[in-house]
Formats: C-alpha cells, sequence, structure tokens
C-alpha cells in the first residue's frame, strides 16, 4: 500500500457502487484498542469485475466530502478530518489489500441477450451461435442460477405479446436443458412488450426489442 497511508488503517472496498465492507472486515479490520480513536479507513473503487466499467461514489464525513471516479481509486478516512487526497492503487496493491476478499466473493453474474426473428421463437442467425458462449458460462458454475426472460417488440396485442415473449424464453430452456442443464437450475418468464430495450410507439417493429434476456450467477 502506499507509505503515506498507515498500516493500521482499516480498509473498505467498493466493486462498482456495492460496497465490499462485509466481505472485507473479517480480514482487514484493525480491532479498536479501548481508549484508542479509530483507526483511519482506507476506501477504494474497484472496476466492475465482469465489464470492467468503474462506476462513480462520494466519499464524506462530518468535516467534508470528495468523489472518486478512477478505477481504483483510494481515499483515507479520518476520524478528526475531511477524507482525501484521492490516490490510484496499483493492481499489486489492490490484490495485497484485497486479495483475499475478493477470493471469497462469488463469481459475477454473466449476462446474455438473444434476438429472435419476426413474431417467432426463431433465433437469429448470429444469436444462435451465441448459444454455445452461454452454455460455457452455465456449465462453468457447480450449482448454476439461470434466469431466462422473454421479451417482444410492440407489434400486435400485449396479451399475445406476453405469450410470445414465453415462447422465446422457453425455447432458450429447452436448448439449456437438451444440454445437459438440470431444468430445475433454469427459471423462466416473461415480460411481453412491457420492458422495452428501445423504447418505441405501440405497433412498432423494432428489432432489438424481440430478445430473451439470460442471467446466469
Amino acid at each position: 500500500m502506499p507509505d503515506s497511508w498507515p498500516r493500521g488503517a482499516s480498509y473498505v472496498g467498493l466493486i462498482a457502487a456495492a460496497v465490499l465492507a462485509a466481505a472485507c472486515a473479517g480480514r482487514h479490520v484493525t480491532p479498536a484498542v479501548p481508549g484508542t480513536p479509530p483507526a483511519p479507513t482506507l476506501i477504494a473503487l474497484l472496476p466492475d469485475p465482469e465489464t470492467g466499467v468503474t462506476g462513480k461514489i462520494q466519499v464524506g464525513n462530518e468535516f467534508g466530502g470528495l468523489p472518486i471516479a478512477v478505477p481504483r481509486g483510494a481515499t483515507l478516512v479520518k476520524p478528526s478530518a475531511a477524507p482525501g487526497p484521492v490516490k490510484q492503487l496499483s493492481e499489486e496493491e489492490v490484490a495485497s489489500i484485497f486479495g483475499a476478499a475478493l477470493d471469497a466473493l462469488p463469481p459475477a453474474p454473466r449476462h446474455f441477450t438473444l434476438y429472435f426473428e419476426f413474431d417467432a421463437d426463431t433465433l437469429t442467425e448470429e444469436s444462435g451461435r451465441q448459444i454455445s458462449e452461454v452454455l460455457a458460462a452455465v456449465k462453468r458454475l457447480p450449482v448454476p442460477e439461470v434466469v431466462v426472460i422473454g421479451h417482444t417488440d410492440t407489434m400486435g396485442e400485449a396479451k399475445a405479446n406476453v405469450v410470445l415473449g414465453m415462447k422465446r424464453a422457453m425455447s432458450v430452456r429447452n436448448v439449456l436443458v437438451a444440454a445437459g442443464i438440470a431444468p430445475e437450475m433454469i427459471e423462466v418468464a416473461s415480460h411481453g412488450e412491457r420492458d422495452l430495450l428501445i423504447k418505441t410507439r405501440d405497433n412498432t417493429p423494432e428489432p432489438r426489442n424481440r430478445r430473451v434476456e439470460i442471467s446466469v450467477r
């Protein structure tokens, strides 16, 4: 860790906007000694492990605050002063400070979007080729949980689109089951036209809304 930061500090890591305090607490928080002031706390912002995107946080106390928006940006929060300044940890420092806590986390969910032909539960040619990637992500986990949600565009009646969305979700489920995924590991639902990826007026054909979204965790 940077030489200017005390080794007695407690550490809190963030992935995107998610606080890893609970995961880090057992390994990185130094117990307080009765009669001594609380140790400074190191707050770090880490990129999302799946997308690599770094979010933004505001760190503050009664003495002031500052934003952190850079990958591996970190600051010390002391009990009697405003936080700051922000310094950027190296990847080696992140591994040293937060490595054990990060290793203990479950794998980040994987997300996939597959697209369908108009008014059908047939995958587009490109999405059909993506099925192997979905299967690999599911089979990589010892006990996978898969959520499959079907969607449509706004063509036709809303009730009929709920049915069509379910047909699309079931077609993906059937592919997964045929590949050896246990049916009880797969949750299936349909949003029909209620959750448009691309907002359109009613009775508007939109290929990007004709989709199934898959979450694997």
